[in-house]
């Protein structure tokens, strides 16, 4: 593919997975990125056709190996936790910038990525959910936190979804006590009959996780208050929705030096942008 002038070049580390896929073709679709390659460990070719074109894309099975070849600007990744901060910190020693989408990231690895995006002054942008409509969600319910002691989250997601509860959740719960400032309250089950049954718990929300065939990403946040509740719910019908969401951190994520942490602050839900 040839490369536009001002395009903006891009690789997708996780490219042969569910999400992937979707971000190779919406990158690959967008006039203003330069899709330049792909990496995946599955990966058992060296090249990638794109979707609905002839042309096709270097296709590499170590991230170490790609970037011998080639440079991006902007990795997009959508592996896991274990290889997202591996990659993250290869790529921001390079100079290149990072949106990543990877759920399961421990606090202390966000804090060393936003210390070595600062130090090398590269841009990085980490979310627990590219969908716009989740991030209208838990922007709508940090609001409605302030006015409610009392509330719970069902998390739906696929059978094969590899972390309990998701991110998205807990990015919900957290913000909420956040904006709330105190705990939620929990009422006290006097008997399980069946140990876990009441879920597990965030200051004082408790969270239900779903795992089941059919589902690709649901959640839910039901407030509870004297003599009325309170429903928010989004519903992921396929993971063309992400797409957008990452698109626009792509744009946004050369302009930027440090970690922000949320769609919410591109999208100035949150304010003005956070950098951590």
């Amino acid at each position: 593919m040839e490369k536009a002038i001002n395009q903006i070049t891009v690789a997708v580390l996780g490219a042969l997975g569910k999400v992937g896929r979707e971000i190779i073709t919406g990158v690959s679709q967008d006039p203003s990125l330069s899709l330049i390659g792909a990496i995946d460990i599955q990966a058992n070719e060296d090249h990638l056709s794109l979707p609905n074109s002839k042309d096709t894309i270097p296709l590499a099975d170590k991230l170490d190996d790609f970037l011998k070849m080639y440079h991006p600007q902007v990795i997009v990744d959508f592996s896991i936790a274990e290889a997202a901060v591996k990659a993250a910190k290869t790529a921001i020693a390079k100079g290149i910038s990072l949106v990543i989408g990877t759920t399961g990231i421990q606090e202390k690895d966000l804090a060393e990525i936003g210390r070595l995006a600062e130090t090398h002054n590269v841009g990085v942008i980490i979310a627990p959910n590219f969908a716009l409509g989740a991030v209208l969600l838990m922007h709508l319910a940090k609001i409605s936190a302030r006015y409610f002691d009392s509330a719970e989250i069902i998390e739906m997601h696929h059978d094969q979804k590899v972390d309990a509860p998701s991110g998205t959740a807990l990015a919900t719960a957290r913000g909420m006590a956040k904006s709330k400032g105190k705990p939620f309250l929990v009422p006290q089950t006097k008997k399980e009959n069946i140990a876990g049954t009441r879920g597990g718990q965030v200051e004082g929300i408790t969270i239900h996780s779903v795992r089941l065939p059919g589902f690709v990403a649901s959640e839910e946040v039901i407030f509870g208050g004297q003599g009325q509740s309170l429903s928010i719910r989004h519903d992921t019908i396929n993971r063309e929705c992400f797409v957008p969401g990452v698109i626009l951190a792509v744009k946004e994520v050369v302009k930027i030096k440090g970690l922000v942490f949320g769609l919410d602050k591109l999208l100035h839900l949150g304010g003005d942008n956070e950098v951590i």
